[in-house]
């Protein structure tokens, strides 16, 4: 993943068997400070979710702290959407 592109990613997980709906996004954004965050908010789809936002000293940890979200979530099952 190159390190200056906009991260923003938006994975689903459903099973209608299990009635799962379910989203989790990511994204990096600068802080006030000059630092880099990780925002990871998930939940189900089209209900309030839960947002936890990281602090990573610069936007390369924080690219590698995504990449090790992402695959976490598609071995979870979760599919990236529009992309």
């Amino acid at each position: 993943m190159a390190h200056d592109t906009i991260h923003y990613l938006v994975l689903h997980r459903r099973d209608p068997s299990c009635n799962m709906a379910r989203y989790y996004i990511l994204s990096i954004a600068p802080s006030l400070f000059g630092d880099a965050t990780l925002i990871r908010e998930w939940g189900r789809i089209g209900r309030p979710g839960q947002r936890r936002v990281e602090l990573y000293e610069n936007q390369s940890c924080a690219v590698e702290a995504l990449e090790t979200w992402l695959q976490r979530k598609r071995r979870r099952g979760y599919l990236l959407q529009g992309g």
